[in-house]
């Protein structure tokens, strides 16, 4: 499982490349991936990335839904049918295509913030926002890491 740490802003540029930061492209590499997935936050504006084979995690987490439920069909719809795999060339930059980047308001520079198991990739205005608050909802809820085994 690749642990995606950090926060890097890269330039994007007229053909809607942009690099991988290194540190994400060497996690993946350990365990064997050259490219990843991304596709657009049904929560934030911005686009959320997995390693391919946590791709293959939440779609097997899908199967716990009955096949044909609206329920399935609905979050199949958001994640699956909008997601695109994108392979690194050979200086690390990926090339997304240009309606996700509009989907997200990036144009000239991205912001690729690592959340763990997942990464997003934002505008570098609007994350800034977002992590602002971020830090005043841990604030004022009191969040804290659940223990081993707990989930919340």
């Amino acid at each position: 499982m690749a642990l995606f740490l950090s926060t890097t802003t890269n330039k994007v540029d007229v053909k809607g490349r942009v690099s991988i930061p290194a540190a994400f492209r060497s996690m993946l590499a350990k365990i064997g991936h050259d490219s990843v997935v991304v596709f657009p936050s049904s929560t934030h504006s911005c686009l959320e990335g997995f390693d391919p084979a946590t791709m293959q995690e939440i779609s097997e987490r899908l199967d716990h839904y009955d096949l044909f439920s609206s329920d399935q069909d609905d979050l199949a719809t958001t994640i699956f049918a909008q997601s695109v795999q994108l392979q690194f060339d050979n200086d690390g930059r990926v090339s997304f295509p240009q309606d996700l980047l509009r989907i997200a308001s990036i144009s000239e520079s991205a912001t690729f913030v690592g959340l763990g198991r997942k990464f997003q990739i934002w505008d570098p205005d609007l994350y800034e926002k977002r992590q602002s608050q971020a830090r005043v909802q841990v604030q004022q809820k009191k969040l804290t890491i659940p223990g081993k085994g707990d989930k919340r």
